[in-house]
């Protein structure tokens, strides 16, 4: 149905070229659409969309939901209703008095001889795009590349109906036009097309009444049928469903969790409206998974998707027939992108990995001495060349906090691997604060100094935050241990440095360097580091020296 609307709509576009260019396209869109398999797809699509549109009525339990479902379903219902006489007017004359549905034949009926049917046509064309665009944004904006591509997608959402409307405009003028030019050209348009009778069209009118008495009848229908549906269920027993807080509810067998959350003003999230596509109305059953029917292989599809574990259930999926207990694992103002496939380190859990922290030493008071745009210049080329030797060293900058940076490594790797990588990091950081400090000079009072402190240990890693600013970060005591050893290398005039824990792990050879024993907040034993006037000194005492070298960045 979109394609034909889209083909449809370009094609009239061309009137803004000409009346002739308009049959030109007119032709190749026939081509397309007006043989077995083109009509076959056509007329299928709007049966498939009307069944679809009276079975999402019956099949709810509610008529609550949001603007943007009331929208669709609407509009998916108002598309045949306002359809209906352009494709007796067109496809069915061509069929059954073999008129020939030019673009003259139609723009004489629409804009010339009836211009309310123009309207409606109009109308016609902009609810079937509409409910396109919604059917089309509901799907898509469950892709990650969605929010990326969404001013593209929606200029092309109004582009194609406003060039689409301009054409069909432009040429109904030039028919205006021809006919006031030549009285004679509306009786040649007639004969030439062999345009309905006034019987054939007054059997046309007749038969689209039928038709609307019929698309009305079978709007009755479903709404009596799930009228009756919902009575019968509620005859039989019911279900209770236990939510956190000891909130209980009670519903008939059948009945979604989902459902039961919407109806009982439950608070829930679902991204996809309940089609099972997004994941963001998972459950966690608390109690045997037996009572409950198995999951189909669509929910099972984005279970695994979004690496779910055996006791997590759509709740959009899942009908319990037995007393059930579920926790929703996702706030009610979820939004598309919690439903994407995540990484279990993503979703939240416990590992270890390794912490750095930097800051810059007295930039408080460069700051109180330049201008504002200096200040932020420096900083960015700052931000950017330790962001850089961070990167290239394999670890994940966390956050830019004030003047200070923290960074994750390991996060995807072993704890060797990321003890490894920040030392690797540091030392990279280090070079290039020399480099940036050569470049800077004039801009400088003095050069810039960082101070830098590495910890290793057990964290909770998972994406946290809100709205846009959501982003992995990780919390726990490792990472309050290395900001206080980054503070620390105040206290010894130093540039770097590294807990015991982690040369350990990261094998640093650390048989001639400065080891020292110190208090730190939150720690009731004395902690062992190793302490580094110049990070640079790193070069050589872990993991492969040619490897250090290939990754040193070349300038800022």
């Amino acid at each position: 149905m979109f394609v034909f609307v889209l083909t449809h709509l370009t094609n009239h576009a061309l009137g803004l070229i000409s009346l002739e260019a308009m049959e030109t396209g007119r032709h190749y869109f026939l081509l397309a659409w007006r043989n077995p398999v083109g009509t076959t797809l056509f007329l299928g699509s709007l049966v498939i969309h009307m069944m679809f549109a009276l079975h999402a009525l019956y099949s709810r339990r509610r008529l609550k939901m949001s603007i943007g479902e009331a929208l669709q379903l609407i509009l998916g219902f108002a598309a045949p209703v306002l359809l209906v006489s352009h494709i007796l007017g067109t496809r069915a004359a061509m069929q059954t008095f073999d008129t020939t549905d030019t673009y003259t034949y139609v723009l004489l009926a629409l804009w010339v001889d009836a211009l309310t049917h123009g309207i409606r046509q109009t109308a016609a064309t902009l609810v079937v795009w509409v409910h396109a665009c919604i059917g089309i944004y509901y799907w898509l904006r469950l892709k990650p590349w969605f929010a990326r591509s969404l001013a593209w997608l929606y200029g092309l959402a109004l582009l194609f109906p406003v060039l689409g409307l301009l054409g069909f405009v432009a040429a109904g003028r030039t028919v205006g036009r021809m006919i006031a030019d030549d009285p004679g050209f509306r009786l040649d348009v007639q004969i030439d097309t062999n345009s309905p009778t006034s019987d054939q069209i007054e059997f046309l009118y007749l038969l689209e009444e039928r038709i609307l008495l019929g698309l009305g009848a079978l709007l009755l229908l479903t709404l009596l049928a799930r009228g009756i549906r919902l009575y019968v269920e509620s005859q039989r027993h019911i279900v209770r469903i236990r939510y956190p807080e000891g909130r209980n509810v009670s519903v008939p067998p059948g009945t979604t969790i989902l459902e039961a959350s919407q109806l009982n003003d439950i608070p829930h999230a679902s991204v996809c409206g309940g089609r099972g596509r997004c994941s963001t109305c998972r459950v966690r059953v608390n109690g045997p998974l037996d009572d409950l029917p198995p999951p189909d292989e669509a929910e099972l599809k984005v279970l695994r998707r979004v690496g779910a574990a055996p006791d997590v259930r759509l709740a959009c999926q899942t009908r319990p027939t037995k007393d059930i207990s579920v926790t929703p694992m996702l706030p009610p103002n979820a939004g598309p992108r919690d439903g994407f496939a995540k990484s279990a380190a993503m979703q939240g859990q416990e590992q270890e990995i390794a912490i750095l922290f930097a800051d810059i030493r007295g930039f408080t008071t460069f700051s109180e001495q330049k201008l504002p745009y200096d200040v932020v210049f420096v900083l960015n080329r700052y931000f950017r060349s330790m962001g850089e030797a961070i990167e290239q060293a394999g670890g994940r900058v966390d956050k830019f906090i004030g003047d200070g940076i923290m960074a994750l490594f390991g996060v995807d790797g072993s704890a060797a691997d990321g003890a490894t990588s920040a030392l690797l990091a540091a030392q990279g950081m280090s070079a290039q604060l020399d480099e940036l400090n050569r470049l800077l000079e004039a801009d400088l009072p003095s050069p810039l100094r960082i101070g830098i402190g590495i910890h290793i240990g057990p964290a909770i890693v998972g994406e946290m935050g809100y709205g846009p600013a959501i982003s992995v970060t990780a919390i726990g005591d490792t990472v309050n241990t290395a900001a206080r050893l980054e503070a620390k290398t105040k206290d010894f005039g130093a540039q770097l440095i590294v807990s015991e824990q982690l040369s350990e792990i990261g094998k640093l050879d650390t048989g001639d360097l400065r080891r020292e024993e110190i208090e730190v907040r939150g720690r009731r034993e004395p902690m062992s580091i190793y302490v580094f006037d110049d990070a640079k000194e790193l070069d050589g005492r872990f993991g492969d020296s040619r490897k250090l070298r290939d990754a040193q960045p070349a300038s800022a």
